[in-house]
């Protein structure tokens, strides 16, 4: 759907490999993963301030995940070890929402919340829109419950492999999820591009002055 040709997913170890080879890391949440050594949080840590964005998943909030399942305990604790910014839910006015596809919601499997870096206080508003210039515009974090994974999984024919919703709305939902990954992924790779281009009247008279 684009012109991004991207490799095959692949497993990756946080513990010994080197993320700096990897813009985006889809974290899924277990209850019972191990706590990152001082050594990946580290490396997670560099990966976070250098560009790169994890999207957490606890894959919870088709089962009612209001923060107090085990996998959204879980992730607290993973989190704690990480240089996260404030967060709040993703606002209307944010990148994510346009990259490539005009989104609303977010959906994955299940439909819910999803959380993203917080714009500063002191933001400079242009267009009646913050600047995000953190990370070249990108949030480092995306976090949220609705398993996305299981929504994109094709088997060897190219069939769905886990069910979404229920008859055609099911089927629009999965479409959707389609349309959060890819705009994420574009929004990984180009940053504030498309936030700049709602910034262009600013940013011409920024120049000119």
């Amino acid at each position: 759907r684009t012109t991004i040709e991207p490799a095959e997913p692949m497993a990756v170890d946080i513990e010994r490999d080197e993320l700096a080879f990897f813009p985006f890391l889809y974290w899924p949440i277990t209850a019972d993963q191990p706590i990152p050594s001082v050594a990946a949080y580290q490396k997670l840590n560099q990966f976070l301030r250098t560009g790169g964005m994890i999207l957490f998943d606890t894959r919870d909030a088709g089962f009612g995940g209001n923060g107090n399942s085990p996998e959204a305990k879980k992730l607290q604790m993973i989190a704690s070890g990480l240089d996260i910014p404030p967060i709040e839910p993703v606002p209307d006015d944010h990148v994510l929402t346009r990259t490539f596809y005009l989104l609303q919601d977010f959906p994955g499997r299940h439909t819910g919340p999803i959380w993203v870096e917080a714009a500063p206080p002191d933001a400079e508003q242009a267009e009646g829109m913050p600047f995000r210039n953190l990370n070249d515009g990108v949030t480092p974090v995306v976090i949220g419950g609705n398993d996305w994974a299981a929504a994109w999984a094709v088997d060897d024919r190219g069939l769905p492999m886990f069910p979404v919703g229920n008859g055609s709305g099911g089927e629009r939902q999965r479409e959707i999820a389609y349309r959060f990954g890819i705009n994420l992924v574009m929004h990984v790779l180009t940053g504030n591009y498309k936030s700049d281009q709602v910034h262009v009247p600013a940013l011409l008279e920024r120049l000119g002055q």
